[in-house]
């Protein structure tokens, strides 16, 4: 069984940035594909980024973005924490959602189906 709790959530103007974090336990971090979802009020929640667990090269992982984040969200994860985090700039008010770290051995699989969810931080645009 894998926990995940994020935080880093809050309230931000239009334009700042925010960096969330999502701590994992219960198995091997390195071996777990992590992503970042998002829910919006009266939408359906929808990934926002995704890493892989197995590095391309040292330190480089395969990512996912979303259309709508590409070049104003990052996801990283540092294996000697057990974190995942996902740096959020430029934001805008349609970026207002509950956010959502899951995990999943495989990679297909967390950008889709994953097998793990966190409990959710709120990002409120707060212009």
């Amino acid at each position: 069984q894998v926990q995940l709790v994020e935080s880093g959530g809050g309230l931000v103007q239009a334009g700042g940035s925010l960096r969330l974090s999502c701590a994992a336990s219960g198995r091997t971090f390195s071996r777990l594909a992590m992503g970042w979802f998002r829910q919006a009020p009266g939408k359906e929640r929808e990934l926002v980024a995704a890493i892989s667990w197995n590095a391309i090269s040292w330190n480089v992982y395969a990512t996912t973005y979303a259309d709508s984040v590409k070049g104003r969200f990052t996801i990283s994860r540092d294996n000697a924490k057990n974190t995942v985090f996902l740096q959020m700039n430029s934001l805008k008010s349609e970026d207002t959602a509950v956010y959502y770290c899951a995990a999943d051995g495989i990679y297909g699989a967390v950008k889709t189906v994953p097998g793990y969810w966190g409990q959710g931080t709120q990002v409120t645009d707060s212009s």
